[in-house]
């Protein structure tokens, strides 16, 4: 099973192109123009494997399993623009098979005693909390560079990024491979979350945007599910969330015991650091009593086993970028849609895009004015 996390951390590749253009030159350092010429080559390779879907259905080597994953993909980016109010463009009109794992691999760092991420600054999208490689090999050889620095680093596969509606003209961002098997719920929600990104966008705003595209994915899934779905389909999703919710409950409450540790301003380093320790070893047996409730065959929760056995500030640091402000988006939308005005979605997006207009301690300011207590 994939980590459950992995599907929610997107690379936004379109400065990377830019830079790669103007840049012109190759190698693959850890800044400089040989991280944009990667990025380049890299996302010019998967736009020249997608192919339209009504190709893929005409072509009798594609498997039936496949054709059927293809045309519920369309029936997905069909309730996107007619029920979500999503853009209604070429973006998941045509797949790849990229034969790998991954779309690209992410890496992120974050000091021994903090959740901060470190980032990196782009023309375009402002300063981000990772960098996106094309070869695995690659971001280990960033992430061993940056463990040289005394960060903590985690490296973590990318089944599909966004290029925030820049590359439309040239076909959008394709269906891929590396999520095109995903149960339905799950495939849904990625389509959502992505074309999410092409109505707004806040540059250096990390959280804002993830939170936002976060809140669209799971208040679309529930639609699909609800409206769109089978009855099998939908109770092998609740299965699937639950432990999804299960793990999430964990992580973010772990978060906030290591956030506390580190911010007793009045207690010396070494202290904060054991006390990192234990709050690291409840975690772990909070997990394996967690997994033990969930039964059932061990597969399914390899991807779980493998993001707590590597869990560190920087695994931690990440996902918060992805629920921190999810419950004041929900509250927003629900505001939105209790006043009077026909189809609460474009509504939603226009006091979104508000929102991203304003300064950054102004915006978080007025969503956590939102957010339920």
């Amino acid at each position: 099973m994939r980590n459950i996390f992995e599907s929610r951390l997107v690379h936004r590749v379109f400065p990377c192109l830019l830079a790669a253009l103007l840049a012109g030159c190759t190698g693959v350092g850890s800044s400089g123009p040989g991280y944009y010429w990667q990025s380049f080559t890299g996302h010019l390779s998967l736009m020249r494997s997608a192919r339209p879907v009504d190709d893929w259905l005409a072509d009798p080597a594609a498997s039936p399993a496949l054709k059927d994953r293809l045309r519920l993909s369309q029936r997905i980016r069909a309730f996107a623009s007619s029920q979500l109010g999503l853009p209604d463009n070429p973006s998941y009109r045509r797949y790849a098979d990229l034969h790998r794992t991954a779309a690209v691999w992410n890496v992120v760092a974050a000091p021994p005693l903090s959740l901060t991420l470190q980032t990196w600054c782009f023309p375009v999208t402002g300063c981000i909390g990772y960098r996106g490689y094309y070869s695995e090999a690659a971001a280990r050889e960033e992430a061993a560079g940056l463990r040289g620095q005394g960060l903590e680093v985690s490296v973590y596969g990318v089944p599909a990024y966004s290029t925030l509606g820049w590359l439309n003209w040239a076909g959008g961002d394709p269906l891929l491979s590396t999520f095109i098997g995903y149960p339905e719920g799950e495939l849904a929600r990625m389509v959502f979350h992505e074309l999410a990104h092409q109505v707004v966008y806040a540059e250096g705003d990390t959280t804002f945007n993830e939170s936002f595209a976060t809140a669209v994915e799971q208040m679309g899934r529930d639609r699909w599910l609800a409206s769109e779905a089978s009855p099998e389909a939908r109770e092998a999703y609740q299965r699937f969330a639950g432990r999804q919710r299960d793990f999430r409950d964990l992580t973010r409450d772990t978060r906030r015991s290591l956030e506390e540790v580190y911010q007793a301003s009045d207690a010396p380093p070494s202290e904060k650091l054991a006390q990192k320790e234990i709050v690291m070893a409840g975690f772990r047996a909070r997990y394996a009593a967690l997994r033990a409730s969930w039964g059932g065959d061990g597969a399914n929760v390899a991807g779980y086993d493998r993001w707590v056995a590597e869990a560190n500030n920087a695994s931690f640091g990440a996902l918060a970028a992805y629920d921190t402000l999810v419950p004041a988006f929900q509250a927003l939308f629900a505001k939105v849609a209790a006043e009077p005005g026909g189809d609460p979605w474009p509504r939603f997006y226009a006091e979104v895009r508000k929102l991203a207009d304003m300064p950054k301690p102004e915006r978080l300011a007025a969503l956590q004015a939102l957010a339920p207590s």
